[in-house]
Formats: structure tokens, sequence, C-alpha cells
């Protein structure tokens, strides 16, 4: 989610592992491939590499639209985020991430003689979970930001794509309606996105703290609830589906600090019409990180800022991964006292673990409570290097 992508929650960008498989020569995993092993501690350390030189976000301003919905090649990560739970006639679930990330490999390039020549690489990253057969399939791409491979654009629309993977919008000056379009092997996602709910700027209007350090921050903001239509294609079978999508959209130069180990990023969209995005960064002792931040947004779109003491999260099961061994929790309790909110949050299928280059876990959750229900998304990174320490 998402090596050395600068912390922003919701995605990971693989800079050291990008550089090191050499963007643009058609890198290609998908299925259950299991990264090498250690991938994922090296992918945490790199988190806490070397910044400098890039920009950094060191406080509040304003964001201009259509503009920030495109690319900012001089921070060191980016990306742009969409999850969805989708249903079909008969009423069968389905999940989907695609996600296109953005990685500046270095501040500036001297001059080159060659067409191919970037500092920017580009990965995506596409899921499918079918619910009813308990299954998940992903996909991930690798691509440099040159001859119009990868990039991103903000005219004549807002475009954003990697090879024949693309996020497009379908009017000038306008994000939605927005189109997606991805597929891999046996797996292919067709949807179209109107109606959003947003932006909603994240933090302190869309600056967003996750450390101590001046520069430890990132833009962020979101839509938070999409009306979702189109088709998924999964093991032979084209369903046409419909549901709720969420886009994130954040871009910085931060890093994790020396005592974070990971987050547990959620978004949820609940039956009542209230949409929630929480995520907590992980301390090494298990304490829950005080830059740990969230939101609650209404129904009329009003947005409720959460700080680390405005919400709890509680494990309350767990799963190993068979193919790398690492233990997440998949069933959560979740209490909100300022929306009165308790609920559990549950995975959709235990197994949801992106065994990318970079491993995590990624999937659709379902929310169960006494009062409410909803679906949404859970992103669970920097498990299994140690980090088994009860939530305190």
């Amino acid at each position: 989610m998402r090596v050395g992508r600068a912390w922003v929650p919701g995605a990971v960008v693989l800079l050291g592992v990008i550089a090191a498989a050499g963007v643009g020569v058609g890198v290609w995993f998908a299925g259950a491939r299991a990264p090498e092993p250690g991938a994922g501690d090296t992918a945490m350390a790199a988190l806490r590499g070397e910044a400098s030189g890039f920009s950094r976000v060191t406080g509040p301003r304003s964001l201009s639209f259509p503009r920030d919905h495109g690319a900012h090649p001089d921070y060191r990560s980016e990306w742009w985020y969409v999850t969805a739970n989708l249903r079909d006639a008969a009423g069968r679930a389905f999940g989907v991430q695609l996600t296109i990330f953005r990685t500046a490999l270095a501040p500036s390039m001297p001059p080159r003689r060659s067409a191919l020549a970037t500092r920017q690489a580009w990965m995506g990253h596409l899921a499918v979970t079918d619910v009813a057969a308990g299954g998940h399939r992903f996909a991930e791409r690798f691509q440099r930001g040159a001859l119009g491979l990868a990039g991103a654009r903000t005219e004549p629309v807002v475009e954003v794509w990697l090879d024949d993977w693309s996020m497009r919008s379908q009017q000038s000056g306008r994000l939605f309606p927005l189109v997606l379009t991805a597929g891999a092997g046996e797996m292919r996602v067709e949807l179209r996105l109107d109606n959003a709910r947003g932006p909603v700027l994240q933090g302190d209007a869309g600056y967003s703290v996750k450390g101590d350090a001046p520069g430890n921050a990132s833009r962020y903001y979101s839509y938070t609830r999409i009306e979702a239509r189109g088709s998924v294609r999964v093991a032979g079978a084209r369903h046409d589906v419909h549901g709720l999508a969420w886009l994130d959209r954040e871009w910085g130069t931060s890093t994790l600090g020396p005592e974070q180990t990971g987050w547990d990023w959620f978004a949820l969209q609940l039956d009542d019409g209230r949409d929630v995005m929480l995520y907590r960064l992980r301390r090494r002792d298990g304490a829950t990180d005080r830059h740990s931040a969230g939101v609650v947004v209404g129904p009329d779109g009003v947005r409720h800022r959460l700080d680390a003491d405005g919400f709890r999260l509680t494990p309350q099961a767990y799963w190993r991964s068979p193919g790398t061994g690492v233990r997440y929790p998949i069933r959560w309790r979740l209490r909100v006292p300022a929306a009165g909110l308790d609920v559990e949050v549950r995975a959709a299928v235990a197994d949801q673990e992106m065994r990318t280059a970079f491993r995590y876990w990624e999937g659709a959750v379902e929310v169960a409570g006494d009062d409410v229900g909803g679906h949404g998304y859970l992103e669970m990174t920097g498990y299994g290097g140690g980090d088994e320490h009860p939530v305190r």
C-alpha cells in the first residue's frame, strides 16, 4: 500500500523495491507469490530512510482542484487509491482495490539523453475479493514515468495511468464521473464512479501530521462515499455490480518515526449514511501513537475530526498467513464515544494478504453493531517483525 515510501496511511509506495526491480522492464507479480524472506522488515526499515532534498509538507495550505488531482513530482511519494464494496444482481459480494502509486527516486535528475530517463517510478496494485468463494486475487505492476508509459495529468481531463490500468475522468475540470479500468489474467475491473461525497479534507484542512519531526506530514483528502457501477470479471465469469467506493488522495515526504512500527487504517461506510476514516500508528511497545487520527463524516457531509484519544481499536481475533507466517488481527472492536459508535469490524475473507513486493494486508471488511452496520476496507502494515504486542 500500499521500500521507501514516505509514510502516508492508506498505501505503500515501494521506493527501494521499485529501484531494485528495475522500473520499466515490465516487472509483474500476480497470484499468491510470497515476498522474499524479510521483505516486510526491510520495507519498514526503508520507511525511515533519507528524505532530504524532496519537498516537505510543513503546514496547511489551500487545495486547488482539478490541479491537486494531478501529480506532485517534487514530493517523494503519492497515490490515487480506490476501494469498493460491490454486489451483483444476485447479492454476491465483491471487494475491489485499485491503487496507482508514484515515487520520486531522487529530488532531481541531471540531463540525460535517453528518452527513458526519469526520476519518477510508478507502481499499481489491483485486487478483487470474491466473498462467497472466499477468494482473493491480486496483481502488481511497475513502470517508469517516461514515454507516456505511466503518469498523471489534469488536462484535458484528469487521468492517472500505468500501462493499460487507468482512472480517467469524463468531463474537463471535474474528477467525476471517473472511470476505472484494470485487468490481469482472469481478473478484470471496469467501474464508473459518480455522485461523490467530498472532498473531505483530512487533518487540518488537508494537512495530516504523522510525527514530531518537521515535515512528517502529508496532504490528504478523500471522497468517502461514491456510487459505483460496472463489472467485475473473476474466475472466467463476468458480474455486473453496483455499490459504494472510496477514493483517497495523498502525497508527501514523510517517514516513520523511530518508535513507529506500522499502521492500521480503516475506511468504513455505515448503513446510517456516516463514513469513518481512522488510522492507528503503532508503536514498538504496542501503544497507539499520539499522531493517530480520524474523521467521522455525517450524511450531510459535515466532518468531525478525531485525535488519538477519540477512538479505541481492540483486536478480537487473529489469522496467520500460510504463505508468510505473519499474524494479522482480522476482527476488531471499534469505539468512537463522541459518535455513539461501538461496532465490530471483521474481515469479509480472512486471507486478503497482499503478497506483493512489500507484504501487507488489505481487504474488504464488514461492520456490525447493535444500532448500525456497514462495509469498508482495512489496511494493516508492519506486522511480522516481532510486532506482536497487545494494543494499549
